[in-house]
């Protein structure tokens, strides 16, 4: 899927990263969400490397990268810890300064790293989502219900944990299905690595962590951000049958957050690079080429 890319496992302060990065031109990073892997970039990231180096790394506790232990508050898979992570990749690469796209999960360390490097992000893209303090701030019934794996993959005591690793592939495959605007957009090969990587009992707890994470320290951390906006400029892009469209007026919601933002709707559900390549890779050329 990654054909003529370098695969690498990169060491950084407190794990590994595991990372494709190949191509020529301005440096981009790639960070996929839950519950996928840096897969998600396959349709497009071959097209992209014909005009940047791109990387595309499974984020920490996802696919093939570390697993560090977590602790009480969840601070190991805060997004500030994730973030750290990816500009360790990147200079272990040679970049100081780099592009970013991020798609949900990834989209939130693309968030908290725009704040906490800026000097490293010259360009930053949020895939599908609103800021993480925007939905716990103003979640409803209807947010809740569609969103209901915020509140499950919280639950303590490895209650989460036993129910997905009951049947890791079914709760995965009924997660691309809900949130996915056509299932038949997932390729073979890579549903087969999402599979594959989410059948580790660790990758699951990870993930749990990660969303732990969010609704405790990564809420400290952002409020206590709430006077600083991202200063770079920021694409936002949303599925017309996704939640974000339904719910939120996705570009006010980054224009509380951040000081330059463009952005469109784009016609599928939530998984953006896989339903909707071709309108994801042209918006991305347009961005990153400004």
């Amino acid at each position: 899927m990654f054909e003529g890319f370098t695969t690498e496992d990169i060491a950084v302060t407190e794990t590994t990263i595991h990372t494709v990065h190949g191509g020529n031109g301005p440096p981009l990073l790639l960070l996929h969400g839950y519950p996928q892997t840096h897969v998600i970039w396959h349709k497009i990231a071959p097209r992209l490397a014909e005009r940047y180096t791109v990387v595309a790394t499974d984020l920490r506790g996802y696919g093939d990268s570390g697993k560090p232990p977590s602790d009480a508050q969840h601070l190991p898979y805060s997004k500030r810890k994730s973030a750290r992570d990816q500009v360790e990749v990147m200079a272990h690469l040679g970049f100081d300064h780099f592009y970013v796209a991020g798609h949900d999960r990834g989209g939130r360390v693309a968030h908290r790293m725009a704040l906490d490097h800026a000097a490293a992000v010259d360009r930053v893209a949020v895939l599908d989502i609103v800021p993480t303090h925007k939905i716990f701030a103003t979640v409803d019934q209807s947010v809740a219900t569609g969103y209901y794996h915020w509140f499950f993959l919280i639950q303590g005591g490895g209650l989460p944990e036993t129910l997905i690793g009951h049947d890791p592939a079914y709760y995965l495959i009924s997660k691309l299905s809900q949130w996915g605007g056509d299932f038949s957009a997932f390729s073979d090969e890579a549903l087969a690595e999402y599979i594959r990587c989410f059948l580790d009992p660790a990758t699951i707890h990870a993930s749990c962590e990660d969303y732990r994470a969010a609704a405790s320290i990564d809420l400290a951390h952002d409020e206590a951000d709430m006077a600083c906006k991202i200063g770079c400029p920021l694409l936002t892009l949303w599925g017309a049958k996704g939640l974000m469209e339904r719910h939120y007026d996705v570009p006010a919601t980054w224009r509380e957050r951040a000081s330059a933002v463009s952005g469109r709707m784009l016609p599928c559900g939530h998984f953006l690079p896989e339903e909707a390549p071709e309108e994801t890779l042209a918006e991305f050329l347009a961005f990153f080429s400004d």
